[in-house]
């Protein structure tokens, strides 16, 4: 499928805007791990996700990593682009969690379209609304939701976008997400295996009782 079947709002283009968007595109192709952008990288473009995974994160000043949401398929990155939206005070490095394929807008392109279409506006503010959702959603699970809580909504999470129980991931990696320290997901992951809810192994954490730690996650 093309661009134009991904991206919503393509067919309510003018025909000269839509020329202009499709000879401004760039396709690529990001291994697992590439940074896409951060603080120390100019504006990039906007990044449509054709197919994969994209993981958006924050730095604290120690250098911990806390992810504030994840992109799949059809998702549109916003914050790679930045430098159009001038509210945003803080800065959001952009990850490939797995090998993605997705198309790159530039974002002075971008720009004048969203200044010359009503639609196109409606639809980035929609989108920066719903993002913003995710960061207060965020803010609220680390505020008031305890570790375990957390720790059981991720791995539940994780599980429903990898379709399975078997999860490849490491203590680092989900520290990394959850804005924490490895040793307390180490800590954390032995009860959990102690409590019969997951199996631990090299590289590797299995889900063993999903209805306890929903449980967990709801209590």
């Amino acid at each position: 499928m093309a661009f134009q079947d991904y991206f919503p709002v393509f067919n309510r283009l003018s025909a000269a805007q839509q020329q202009r968007v499709l000879s401004s595109l760039t396709e690529r192709h990001v291994k697992k791990g590439t940074i896409l952008h951060n603080a120390s990288t100019n504006c990039a473009g906007l990044l449509l996700i054709r197919s994969g995974q994209l993981r958006a994160y924050i730095l604290s000043d120690e250098g911990r990593e806390i992810t504030i949401y994840r992109l799949f398929d059809r998702d549109m990155c916003l914050f790679s682009a930045s430098c159009i939206m001038r509210s945003i005070q803080f800065e959001v490095t952009i990850e490939a969690e797995k090998d993605t394929d997705l198309w790159d807008i530039p974002a002075q392109v971008y720009q004048e379209i969203m200044a010359e279409s009503a639609v196109v506006a409606n639809y980035t503010n929609e989108l920066m609304a719903s993002r913003f959702s995710e960061v207060m959603w965020l803010m609220e699970q680390v505020m008031w939701k305890s570790l375990d809580k957390r720790v059981a909504s991720f791995l539940l999470e994780e599980s429903a976008i990898e379709g399975t129980r078997e999860l490849k991931i490491t203590h680092e990696t989900i520290a990394n997400h959850l804005g924490t320290h490895r040793e307390v997901i180490t800590r954390m992951l032995r009860y959990f295996q102690s409590e019969g809810m997951v199996k631990l192994s090299r590289g590797m954490v299995t889900l063993t009782d999903e209805a306890r730690l929903k449980g967990l996650q709801r209590s």
